[in-house]
């Protein structure tokens, strides 16, 4: 065998150099041959990446991706443009009035980046396109306020007194300044609790609203998107009730599905119409684990045509609620309104979890907008009202006038918002094995592929678009956005 090996070698090497020597002596004299250069390989698809360990947070990869033909063993997610979905309106927070009060304490240049690296639409930023505002204080303010607030045993059925004046310090001019780097982005409002005067307990926490007081409620809404309109802030949306069967926050106001429908078809709607007001009026705003809540609203003929959609956290229940509702009555959208992440969880347990129910659970069952939780807090996850979310931790932490810290809430939402603009529409995707994912084609043109690896080990898989596929990975507990 050795003697074999060493014959075949020899005769390599004598056919290499006959065919030296004959080249060398057919090119005497004329100019050496130019060489066939190497087809160069262009990138077709840019990646961008986040790791559960936070080695590496949204970072553009260099490994190239461009689309082949060449047959493997490896699983496919296959992209279908032609199976259309919803519309997305953004992805977002909501700014509540503690955010807004701990990034107005920020230097002013260390404010002005700030807003252009959440909002803008340059290379560095992420560009956020949906806000919720609470209507008065939310349990993230440092106080509990109306904009009518009244002494004790005084009303004001003519809201003489209704003011914006609490929010005037804050957020209504960071509101502004947002505004100023995206005049598009939409903004929804959603109350914690109606004035004490018009409640049965007088109190912040918890009671309900009295029916005597509903017309003067749906006047109160009116006055909100008016005086807002005034400061030029076009309110989108509202809903009527944050979180509706929660009484024990403060503030907080219970308001059943029962009350809700009677509110909006005999006060809430008739007063938006009689007002010239386009204002979306979503229903509900509470937990997936009660879909008959928002049911029974659109299943009432005289509220139906004045309800846009309903709205869900999901503290409670399974994603599929919204598809659940989304069946049940196609002609109306569904929102995924709101979602915290804890001072006690982890960075890829966050990660994972969040990225797989509030962004691609929520797209994958027809939600318009996918919104976490609080936008900001500072180091003690402040402010909050007493009673409020101790808990609660914003996608940024505002440690000092010059420092601040990017939490996983901001990455859970880039993922999304960096590259899906409001306009997108959702397309077909597969789900195979661990690999969750969602696809959507933006307006002008590109798909975009956020994919989450919901495995403990690392996945090598296939894009396919078109006949074609990429290959790639993640590694367990990783999230990928593919753009082409």
């Amino acid at each position: 065998m050795k003697k074999i090996h060493q014959i075949v070698k020899l005769f390599f090497i004598i056919a290499f150099s006959a065919m030296n020597i004959s080249c060398s002596s057919s090119n005497e004299g004329a100019d050496s041959p130019t060489p066939t250069p190497t087809p160069v390989v262009k990138n077709e698809v840019d990646f961008w990446l986040t790791k559960g360990n936070q080695s590496v947070l949204l970072q553009k990869q260099t490994n190239i991706l461009a689309f082949g033909s060449k047959a493997n063993i490896y699983q496919n997610i296959e992209i279908n443009d032609t199976q259309k979905y919803q519309t997305v309106d953004g992805f977002g927070f909501t700014l509540t009035g503690g955010s807004a009060q701990v990034i107005n304490q920020l230097a002013t240049q260390k404010k002005k980046d700030l807003l252009q690296e959440l909002f803008g639409s340059s290379d560095a930023s992420i560009g956020l396109s949906y806000l919720r505002i609470s209507i008065g204080a939310s349990d993230l303010n440092a106080a509990p306020f109306t904009y009518d607030d009244m002494p004790s045993g005084q009303t004001d059925v003519s809201l003489t007194n209704f003011s914006l004046a609490p929010d005037k310090i804050d957020l209504i001019p960071l509101l502004k300044e947002i505004l100023a780097i995206n005049p598009n982005i939409k903004i929804m409002g959603s109350p914690w609790t109606a004035p004490l005067w018009m409640k049965d307990n007088s109190n912040f926490v918890g009671g309900s609203l009295q029916p005597k007081y509903y017309e003067v409620y749906a006047q109160y809404f009116v006055k909100f998107i008016q005086k807002m309109k005034g400061e030029g802030i076009v309110i989108d949306a509202i809903t009527p009730q944050n979180e509706p069967l929660h009484g024990g926050n403060n503030p907080s106001m219970v308001m059943t599905a029962l009350q809700q429908a009677d509110f909006i078809k005999n006060n809430l709607g008739p007063a938006f119409k009689s007002n010239n007001i386009t204002t979306k009026i979503i229903t509900y705003d509470h937990n997936c684990d009660n879909p008959q809540y928002p049911i029974t609203i659109l299943k009432d003929a005289v509220a139906y045509p004045f309800v846009t959609g309903s709205a869900f956290h999901l503290y409670g229940g399974d994603i599929s609620a919204l598809t659940t509702v989304h069946d049940a009555f196609p002609d109306k959208e569904v929102y995924f309104t709101e979602q915290y992440t804890s001072s006690a969880g982890s960075f890829d347990g966050d990660l994972k979890w969040q990225v797989k129910n509030v962004i691609i659970g929520s797209m994958r069952n027809w939600s318009k907008i996918a919104l976490q939780w609080n936008l900001a807090n500072d180091g003690t996850f402040g402010p909050h009202t007493q009673g409020g979310c101790t808990t609660c931790k914003g996608a940024i932490t505002i440690n000092s006038t010059e420092s601040l810290t990017r939490n996983v809430g901001y990455y859970i939402a880039a993922h999304a918002s960096k590259f899906v603009p409001a306009g997108s529409v959702r397309i077909g995707s597969a789900i195979v094995g661990n690999l969750q994912n969602v696809a959507f084609k933006t307006p002008e043109g590109k798909k975009v592929l956020l994919v989450l690896n919901d495995g403990s080990a690392p996945e090598l898989f296939n894009i396919k678009y078109n006949g074609k596929w990429i290959t790639t990975s993640l590694e367990a507990g990783a999230v990928g956005t593919y753009i082409w």
